[in-house]
């Protein structure tokens, strides 16, 4: 199987808070294709835990924990908060969503400041008990160590001080889908760049709110969109070969109306698939999560 990738992209809840901005000019990935023919199948469940990262520009203590449905990496600049999805073939995405907590020397107000060498990561390599970030050519970015723990700070929520766990609801998130049925084609990454709108039941409320429900995807791996009320700020995207598919969601703002929820739709889906002109995106069990059309 070869396996076709624009950008970095993970499954996840949307940040439903406002205001955050997504530099992707400085660690953006560059649209590339991996030949995943050899590639050692991978459990992504493997990654869930809390670790302590080294390797060239891994700034010294940093902590990174993979936990259901999020993401969030511990360093001099405080604490960040994001997005991740990975799959059986080693497709690891990720994604920051909120500013730095701390304000120390060197520490500046963007999501990604510092954090390239794990935004760039395309791929991951379980080792033991040691997990490796890699990136588009398979050079290894960083090295995962277990029993990674964060500074003890005053205002830390204590949950964060506890290595996350595996759970069922993560064991069905990062299930490998079912093959897609014969009547849905998996699609190219040029395919799918351009703008996509509700179809099916979805289309006859996507015009309520104050704006058109709609999804862009872009071809240097980042999307964005409305539900018909909110703008989503960047998130990012990739497709492989058999129909897989992930996306990790930007933030968003929360203002209430009619709306269609097509940033959940992707951030939710495992699979894409071409039924003729529209895009169906399943979940890991197979289920479809929204129906698209070009729009």
């Amino acid at each position: 199987m070869r396996r076709y990738l624009i950008g970095t992209i993970a499954a996840t809840a949307l940040v439903l808070t406002g205001c955050a901005q997504h530099d992707t000019t400085s660690t953006g990935p560059d649209p590339v294709t991996i030949d995943a023919a050899s590639a050692a199948q991978q459990e992504p469940t493997a990654l869930i835990g809390s670790w302590t990262a080294a390797g060239t520009d891994v700034g010294s203590g940093t902590v990174v924990q993979f936990t259901d449905h999020s993401l969030r990496v511990f360093d001099g600049c405080g604490v960040r908060h994001g997005s991740w999805g990975a799959d059986q073939s080693g497709l690891l995405l990720a994604d920051m969503h909120t500013v730095p907590t701390g304000d120390g020397e060197g520490c500046t107000a963007a999501p990604d400041a510092g954090l390239g060498w794990l935004l760039r990561a395309d791929g991951f390599r379980v080792d033991g008990d040691t997990r490796a970030l890699l990136d588009d050519a398979g050079a290894e970015l960083a090295r995962l160590r277990p029993a990674g723990r964060p500074d003890n700070e005053p205002d830390m929520d204590p949950s964060w001080l506890q290595p996350p766990t595996v759970t069922d609801e993560t064991r069905r998130w990062l299930a490998a889908p079912p093959a897609l049925p014969a009547h849905l084609a998996g699609p190219k990454p040029e395919e799918l760049v351009g703008r996509w709108v509700p179809a099916g039941a979805a289309a006859n409320s996507a015009g309520r709110g104050p704006k058109p429900a709609s999804v862009e995807f872009v071809a240097d791996g980042t999307w964005t969109g409305s539900d018909g009320c909110n703008s989503y700020s960047p998130g990012r995207w990739a497709t492989g070969g058999d129909g897989a598919f992930l996306a990790t969601g930007g933030v968003s703002t929360a203002i209430g109306c009619d709306n269609v929820p097509t940033g959940r739709w992707l951030i939710t889906a495992r699979q894409a698939g071409l039924d003729g002109d529209v895009l169906v995106l399943r979940d890991a069990q197979g289920a479809e999560t929204g129906r698209m059309r070009r729009g």
